[in-house]
């Protein structure tokens, strides 16, 4: 990330009364793009940031100038291009959304046009001859697509070599397949692999703080799962309990069956959520995101059941769903379900409450899902987003501050299986989420129960059964909270929780059970004195080390995560984990290693 300069010239060409309206980062951003002359810039923003109206307003600067002529916006799907040309609209910017191959020329009066990745890899010479006619600025719409194939990066750069300028957006990881991203910058690094190299980066923790993107609490549900597999053996697992590659693959798809128990208890859980989260806005609405059409259609018929009102229904292959998107992102409808279409780029501010019911398993694609739901208008909403206890899952929840960038693996480096996982969800079908290479199987049963709240790097709760009080207090948390207030009362209710099992189950004074691991005096406790400033980076290692051993306790006892958290309080002191500093974490994960040792 390159920090914003001050130069003389970049003060007399760029003045903050030009840039009403936009966030502090964006006019960060904006004086970088314009403090070197440079043909190709790439942005690198959280989903929900701003990066449409950043990128709009270095356009209308550019068109201004007359360094550039023409614009032409790339994007992944057909809706985006008239979500671009509706949001240009109010820059004075006339784009084009019905540009089509065939025509060859862009319509009169237009200042540019929308294409699709898809429509420019059908016919790179077209545009090429296009960006060569006229000084054209390019916008690429989240650019990691423009890799999606070798034949698709090789079209984009075809196309787009002649252009005058170039601005790539991206709001989610970038690929991690070995495919490179057309006019992004890569550096070597030690060991033969290359990274990209970002000119200007604004992340969701300080999205979070700047109050411009929604703190997302996670809920995780697990449960008994009975599936039948081709050999005809039945297996009976608990989700987020160790199994092999498939039988977690299995358990998943299992969970997701619309005729099992538990997406209907998720469903009715979510829904309940919402209906706490309209409390303090309105119009706010929910999202389940599908795997497959059957799955969609099954999951909009429990939900008309449980609400008595018809979901909007959003299937990759319906010509209307561009426009039951844009009807629903200004309506005041409860539901919509939709088969991934929904999942990038889609801007429907008033989605607060999601579902995660497609067993996609990359990080590219679960941030991109995410991203949906943290698009703030004010400051103090919320957001909520419903998924299976998976540990893949729950690891992309943990690490929703990560900031990644694009890595090309070293030559002979073996990550083919991982590229196929990230094709397999960029594909878009009606079929079912079948994971690769997976034997056939039949869903049997599967029940819910609510396991935990995850929300940053932390965990709360204790693993009771759903419908519990527990589990009633997390969904009924308000809709409205900074993320300050998010932590302290999600503090407070694990305390209490806590405080209530404990007394419960208080034995007697003398069958306390003394701890396999006193205290030293080198162990940090409650009145120990802060511990000087780490970065959010180790902090989030540190959190990360502590959750996976905890995971891993958890397999070994059966315990729930919530309580082994909370034994290593009583333990080593400090606060919850969200609060505790770098040496209180290592204090844990020194105690918790010592209980694997002992065999406690």
């Amino acid at each position: 990330m390159t920090t914003p300069g001050s130069d003389a010239a970049q003060t007399q060409t760029v003045r903050e009364d030009l840039l009403p309206g936009l966030r502090g980062w964006q006019k960060d951003a904006y004086h970088e793009y314009f403090r070197l002359p440079r043909r190709d810039f790439l942005l690198v923003a959280t989903p929900g940031a701003g990066k449409t109206a950043y990128a709009l307003t270095v356009a209308a600067e550019l068109l201004a100038r007359r360094e550039v002529a023409f614009l032409t916006i790339v994007t992944p799907t057909e809706h985006l291009k008239h979500q671009w040309a509706e949001a240009a609209a109010r820059f004075g910017i006339a784009i084009d959304s019905a540009y089509r191959n065939a025509q060859g020329r862009a319509g009169a009066g237009f200042a540019g046009v929308a294409v699709t990745y898809a429509q420019v890899a059908a016919h790179p010479a077209l545009h090429r001859q296009r960006t060569q006619n006229r000084r054209t600025l390019v916008v690429f719409d989240e650019i990691h697509h423009a890799g999606d194939a070798l034949s698709w990066g090789d079209a984009v750069t075809d196309a787009f070599d002649p252009a005058r300028r170039r601005l790539a957006l991206t709001g989610t990881p970038f690929r991690s397949d070995a495919n490179p991203i057309p006019f992004v910058t890569y550096l070597d690094e030690p060991g033969g692999g290359r990274r990209s190299a970002s000119d200007y980066v604004y992340g969701y923790g300080p999205a979070l703080e700047d109050g411009v993107v929604r703190p997302v609490i996670f809920l995780a549900y697990s449960g008994e799962m009975r599936w039948r597999t081709r050999a005809g053996d039945e297996i009976t697992a608990t989700l987020g309990t160790p199994m092999t590659k498939d039988q977690i693959a299995q358990a998943w798809r299992t969970a997701l069956d619309p005729a099992g128990e538990w997406i209907s208890r998720v469903l009715e859980a979510a829904d309940k959520r919402l209906t706490e989260v309209r409390r303090g806005m309105p119009d706010a609405g929910g999202l389940v995101i599908a795997g497959d059409h059957d799955d969609a259609r099954a999951y909009a018929a429990l939900l008309r059941g449980l609400t008595g009102q018809r979901p909007v229904l959003v299937l990759s292959d319906d010509k209307a769903a561009s426009r039951k998107i844009s009807a629903f992102a200004t309506s005041g409808d409860r539901w919509m379900v939709a088969v991934r279409m929904v999942s990038e780029g889609v801007d429907i501010p008033r989605l607060a409450v999601g579902v995660y019911a497609t067993s996609v398993s990359t990080a590219l694609f679960f941030a991109q899902a995410v991203g949906r739901f943290v698009r703030a208008r004010r400051r103090g909403e919320t957001a909520s987003v419903f998924l299976p206890s998976v540990p893949v899952l729950l690891s992309y929840a943990a690490e929703l501050e990560a900031e990644r960038d694009h890595v090309l693996r070293a030559p002979g480096s073996d990550g083919a299986e991982e590229d196929l996982l990230l094709a397999e969800a960029q594909r878009e079908r009606d079929t079912p989420d079948a994971a690769l290479g997976e034997p056939a199987f039949q869903a049997l049963n599967a029940s819910a129960h609510f396991d935990r709240v995850l929300y940053d790097g932390g965990e709360f709760g204790t693993a009771t059964a759903a419908g519990s009080p527990e589990e009633e207090d997390f969904l009924g948390l308000p809709g409205l909270l900074d993320p300050d207030q998010v932590r302290t009362l999600l503090r407070k209710r694990q305390d209490a929780q806590l405080a209530a099992r404990t007394r419960a189950a208080a034995p007697t004074p003398a069958a306390v059970p003394t701890p396999a691991v006193a205290p030293t005096a080198a162990t940090p406790t409650a009145a120990t004195p802060a511990a000087p400033a780490v970065s959010r980076q180790a902090l989030a290692a540190l959190r990360k080390e502590l959750n996976g051993l905890v995971g891993a306790w958890s397999h070994r006892t059966g315990q729930p995560h919530g309580v082994i958290h909370a034994d290593l309080r009583r333990t080593c002191g400090g606060p919850p984990l969200p609060q505790a500093t770098a040496d209180q974490i290592r204090a844990r994960i020194d105690a918790i290693r010592r209980w694997a040792i002992s065999a406690r």
